[in-house]
């Protein structure tokens, strides 16, 4: 294999750090997600991390490396969520001062279980590029050791401890598919796994509005930004170490889109019955992306994280059962007169609708005086029922429109 500043050897020292901490984590099959794919599928479950995030991996990698005169110097890191916290994570057990450095705007949420970990929080710069732009400051002014989220060897090497317990609680996968931001956890895996087993194909996955691997190695252009469900892999600028890594082994990258990256992280809670975050859930966003490439095949998904906000995922699961025809929202304008509300619930009801809510439009809608509109929000079983119900109100003189609609229903 050609020679990177990480070798297998450095991954094979960070598995007994990993080890002693704890960090390993549990391969399980998953059934259910192998019936809806077609492949046969396993998930290697770093949602269960201390911190919900394979990013203490290379932090206690990162840290215990450190000459005694850095470790009283203190480290400073720049980050919005998961590799904040599994620095801090370390560096309080091993005693270290540590600074994060984050942009202004971030969650109260996550700068509260930031510092619950004993780091200084310091709220500075727009963006992850100006925050780390005054980390740099720190590292000069106070002589602080910063620690990259991905870029960095020991960093890298950390990660890669994944690849070689995978392997070795799954040793038969045919492929692999792991999320890509920066490239820090795809590299190291990469590394472990292509030593252990060249056999194996091992696939990266970003999220289609921050393809920065993707553009890098295929010389394009295209533009990085916008809101993701998968923050964690939002990365406008892909590593310099990871790129080499990754172009030289890599089987393929894939983009998932937002509505890949919600269903799968739906499914994962419905069918899996586990809480995965956005970037978490890109593994699986690709492979149901592509079936036909993985039918048939042992399939290791890298679950990375589950650090997902509860208001953000109960959205994503109410928008999942619109998609799925199992919440729906329907129009219907009816006669102002007393009784005509009953006749069209009882209608619902006898075709096993589940009504939620009932909201009268008398005087913002074009409507006729002696009219009314009425929104009713339903719970129905799929986008079949959906259309019985609406078959049956409108064979009653209930003409109606469907304001939300499934994948069925376009």
């Amino acid at each position: 294999m050609k020679s990177y500043p990480i070798s297998f050897a450095d991954i094979e020292k960070a598995v007994s750090l990993v080890e002693e901490a704890e960090l390993t984590t549990p391969a399980i099959a998953a059934p259910e997600l192998s019936t809806i794919s077609g492949a046969d599928v396993y998930l290697k479950l770093e949602n269960l991390q201390p911190t919900g995030s394979f990013k203490v991996r290379g932090a206690i990698n990162k840290l215990r490396g450190l000459e005694d005169h850095e470790k009283g110097a203190g480290v400073v890191a720049m980050s919005a969520g998961n590799h904040a916290q599994g620095v801090a994570y370390h560096a309080q057990r091993l005693q270290i001062p540590a600074t994060i450095v984050m942009p202004r705007h971030t969650p109260f949420t996550k700068v509260d279980r930031t510092e619950r970990l004993g780091a200084e929080v310091i709220l500075e710069g727009g963006n992850l590029i100006e925050s780390r732009m005054f980390a740099d400051e720190l590292v000069r002014k106070e002589g602080l050791i910063f620690v990259h989220p991905y870029d960095d060897p020991k960093i890298i090497a950390g990660q890669g401890t994944i690849g070689i317990e995978f392997l070795a609680q799954c040793p038969d996968l045919d492929s692999l598919i792991v999320p890509i931001g920066g490239g820090g956890l795809i590299s190291g895996i990469l590394l472990a796994v292509c030593e252990l087993n060249p056999g194996i194909e091992i696939y990266g996955v970003e999220a289609a509005q921050y393809p920065s691997m993707q553009n890098i190695l295929q010389s394009v252009e295209d533009e990085c930004g916008g809101h993701t469900v998968a923050e964690g892999i939002a990365v406008k600028a892909a590593g310099q170490i990871t790129r080499e890594i990754i172009g030289d082994l890599v089987s393929e990258i894939f983009l998932a889109d937002e509505n890949a990256l919600e269903n799968a992280m739906q499914l994962c809670l419905r069918e899996q019955r586990i809480v995965v975050e956005g970037a978490g859930a890109a593994s699986l966003a690709a492979l149901l992306d592509n079936r036909d490439r993985f039918k048939g095949k042992k399939v290791g998904l890298i679950i990375s994280g589950g650090n997902v906000d509860a208001r953000l995922l109960s959205t994503v699961l109410l928008r999942g059962l619109v998609r799925d025809g199992r919440l729906i929202q329907l129009r219907l304008s009816i006669a102002d007169e007393p009784g005509q509300l009953s006749g069209l619930t009882e209608i619902i009801g006898d075709e096993g609708g589940n009504i939620l809510e009932v909201s009268h439009q008398r005087l913002f809608y074009d409507v006729p005086v002696k009219s009314t509109d009425v929104d009713i929000s339903l719970e129905t079983r799929d986008a079949g029922h959906v259309r019985n119900i609406v078959d049956a109100l409108e064979k009653a003189g209930y003409p109606n429109r469907l304001l939300s609609s499934s994948s069925d229903e376009g």
